[in-house]
């Protein structure tokens, strides 16, 4: 199974593209999007940026997923 979380693209130089999850940066390829930007938000996948999706999308799925890490760290280890 594979966890989609939105990154934000940061900075591009020849169809590479460095992207932001949440503080953390890496590269990744922008070939699979025609018109990939600065500011957008894409999902990745296997190095390849693959999906662009809004902010307010992006933002909400940040937010579900920071719950869920949070209630994670409140549950017992077994």
């Amino acid at each position: 199974m594979c966890l989609a979380i939105p990154a934000k693209i940061v900075e591009i130089k020849d169809g590479m593209g460095t992207i932001d999850m949440d503080g953390t940066q890496r590269e990744v390829s922008l070939l699979l999007l025609n018109d990939a930007q600065i500011g957008d938000y894409v999902i990745v996948h296997a190095g390849f940026a693959i999906h662009k999706i809004d902010e307010a999308e992006a933002m909400e799925s940040l937010k579900v997923l920071r719950e869920m890490a949070s209630v994670m760290d409140d549950e017992p280890l077994e």
